[in-house]
C-alpha cells in the first residue's frame, strides 16, 4: 500500500508540470551555430557564412552580413563556419573558421567588413564577445583567455587557465566577469580587464561542460556527465540537478530564478527554479540537438538547434 502510494504521489507531481510547445518558429538560411539577444535584436552566426539580424517584435530579418568562402581540404570553396558572434553600438563580430588548419577569422562589421585576424596569424579561438567597442574576449581552444583591443589589433594579455580544452564562456550582465568551461568540469570564474582567475567553481560536475550562463551572480553548467549545476558565485557553493542524458545546453533567466537545461535524448527543455530544483515546464518539439538558449525575459525564451529553425517559447500560460 505505501509503494502505491508513493507511485501515486510521484505520478501526480509529473502530472502538475505543464508540457509547453512553440508559441512560434524563426526560420534562419543554413544551420544555427551561435546568436545572441540585443534588446529587440536576435542575431545568429550561421554555416553558411553569414549571419542573420532577425526582429523579434516586427518578426523579420532586417539585416545579413556575409563573409567570403573559405577552402576544405580538398581546395573546393565552402561556405565559412560563424561560430560565434555579437553585436554593440551597431557593430557586428563574425569569428569563422579559415578552413587552413583549425585556425579562426575574425570580423568586425561597422557598415563595412574588417578582418581583425586571419589564417595567417594561426589562431585557434572558439568564442568571442564584445565587451566594449574597442575590446573583445576572446576564448581559445586551449582554454586561454584574451583581451583583444581592435585599436592596436593586439592583445592585453592571454592567460592559460587549465591545461584542459576549451568549452564555452559567458559574460556577467555588465561584463567585468566572465566564467569559463573546459572538459575538466571546473570552471573558473575571471576578472575580464585582467585575466586573473577569481574563483574556481567546482565539485558539481566530473566532466566537460558544453555550456555555460552567467546572471545575478549564478553560473549554471550542463554536463557531459548529466549534470546540471547551478553555482552561486559569491559563496563558490553548487548544487546539480540531474538528467537522463548528456545535457547539452542551459540558460539562466534574467534574476536567475529559473533555470533551463536540456535533460533527455529527445532534445526537450527543463525549466526549474533554481533554488527549490523543482521543475517547472517541459518544453517540447526541437527537433535535434540544442546548441543555444536564451531567455528573452522571466517567460520569453528563444532556443536553436543543429538545424535551421529557432523556436520561440512562453511558459507562462
Amino acid at each position: 500500500m505505501k509503494i502505491v502510494f508513493v507511485s501515486l504521489i510521484f505520478t501526480i507531481i509529473t502530472w502538475a508540470v505543464p508540457t509547453i510547445t512553440p508559441i512560434s518558429t524563426i526560420e534562419i538560411n543554413g544551420t544555427v551555430k551561435d546568436m545572441v539577444l540585443s534588446g529587440n535584436n536576435l542575431v545568429v552566426a550561421t554555416d553558411m557564412g553569414h549571419i542573420e539580424v532577425y526582429d523579434i517584435m516586427k518578426k523579420e530579418k532586417i539585416k545579413q552580413i556575409n563573409i567570403s568562402n573559405v577552402k576544405d581540404f580538398m581546395g573546393d570553396e565552402i561556405p565559412a563556419r560563424v561560430m560565434s558572434t555579437d553585436t554593440i553600438d551597431n557593430k557586428y563580430l563574425l569569428l569563422s573558421d579559415s578552413g587552413k588548419g583549425g585556425y579562426s577569422n575574425l570580423f568586425v562589421y561597422d557598415n563595412n567588413l574588417t578582418q581583425i585576424l586571419s589564417a595567417d596569424d594561426k589562431e585557434a579561438i572558439i568564442k568571442a564577445r564584445f565587451i566594449d567597442k574597442n575590446h573583445i574576449l576572446l576564448g581559445y581552444l586551449s582554454n586561454e583567455v584574451a583581451l583583444l583591443d581592435l585599436i592596436s589589433k593586439k592583445e592585453l594579455y592571454r592567460v592559460q587557465l587549465s591545461e584542459s580544452k576549451f568549452s564555452d564562456f559567458a559574460l556577467n550582465e555588465d561584463k567585468t566577469q566572465v566564467v569559463f568551461a573546459c572538459e575538466s568540469g571546473v570552471l573558473n570564474l575571471v576578472d575580464v580587464q585582467t585575466g586573473k582567475i577569481i574563483k574556481k567553481l567546482k565539485g558539481q560536475n566530473v566532466d566537460n561542460v558544453y555550456r555555460v550562463d552567467f546572471k545575478n551572480k549564478i553560473v549554471s553548467g550542463a554536463g557531459q556527465d548529466r549534470r546540471g549545476a547551478i553555482y552561486d558565485t559569491i559563496t563558490g557553493k553548487g548544487s546539480y540537478i540531474s538528467g537522463d542524458f548528456l545535457i547539452y545546453s542551459t540558460a539562466l533567466s534574467p534574476s536567475a530564478k529559473k533555470v533551463a537545461f536540456s535533460m533527455d535524448e529527445k532534445n526537450n527543455i527543463s525549466i526549474y527554479d533554481t533554488i527549490s530544483k523543482s521543475k517547472i515546464a517541459l518544453l517540447k518539439g526541437q527537433k535535434s540537438t540544442l546548441n543555444v538558449i536564451i531567455f528573452k525575459d522571466e517567460n520569453r525564451l528563444f532556443s536553436a538547434s543543429d538545424d535551421s529553425t529557432i523556436l520561440v517559447w512562453n511558459i507562462k500560460p
